[in-house]
């Protein structure tokens, strides 16, 4: 049976859980990290030296990092609509990935997650929060221009490439901040919603998290 370590409001957690249950994983799960603790065990760290979540057991195979766990799963448990024998398909999801990881996640979950609703109001620079709130509103409408012609970013159907990305918008649209129109998105969004996997795992409560700046 797959394990799964971490805490459920972890956004990098909450991507990992909502493709096992796409694709239909019987798994077990430890709370670690925040609250839970437990990063800093010597039986946690022998499995991820860096003391992060989320981190995966499948059999005697240990991933952690959740682009890679995601690339792992989809490999291993799924030889179709989620991974692509093809190098040059699996590509297209590997660069909305990458950029999600490298750009979208560092502006909307460190700069304004984080910098706006995580950190505690006397804290907050708003002058860094109002940039990084511009810089996702571009993101959004880069995403609208691709959403203009097929509901997916992987296409006409739900992939690997819209985990990390999709897994944005729960938050996005629900903190109180400037958002431009963005009409495809928000049909993406309607339609991710619509899923049982994305409304259990990505469509969590996160108020405890409001001012909470620690892991």
């Amino acid at each position: 049976m797959l394990t799964v370590w971490g805490r459920s409001s972890s956004f990098n957690v909450q991507k990992v859980m909502w493709l096992v249950a796409e694709l239909g994983i019987a798994y077990e799960h430890f709370p670690a990290g925040g609250d839970f603790g437990g990063l800093d065990t010597p039986e946690f760290l022998a499995m991820n030296p860096h003391g992060r979540v989320p981190v995966i057991r499948d059999g005697n195979v240990v991933v952690w990092e959740s682009h890679a766990i995601l690339r792992y799963l989809a490999a291993t448990y799924d030889r179709g609509r989620f991974w692509s024998e093809d190098a040059a398909e699996r590509s297209q999801a590997d660069r909305w990935m990458d950029w999600s990881q490298t750009s979208l996640q560092p502006d909307f979950l460190n700069g304004v997650f984080w910098g706006f609703y995580r950190t505690p109001e006397h804290l907050r620079d708003m002058r860094a929060v109002t940039a990084n709130v511009s810089r996702c509103a571009s993101h959004m409408r880069l995403l609208d221009r691709v959403l203009a012609d097929q509901p997916y970013l992987s296409g006409r159907e739900l992939g690997l490439a819209d985990i990390p990305a999709g897994t944005t918008l729960y938050r996005y649209f629900g903190l109180e901040i400037e958002r431009p129109i963005v009409p495809n998105v928000e049909a993406w969004y309607r339609s991710l919603s619509e899923r049982p996997a994305y409304r259990e795992h990505i469509m969590v409560p996160f108020a405890d998290l409001k001012g909470k700046l620690d892991y």
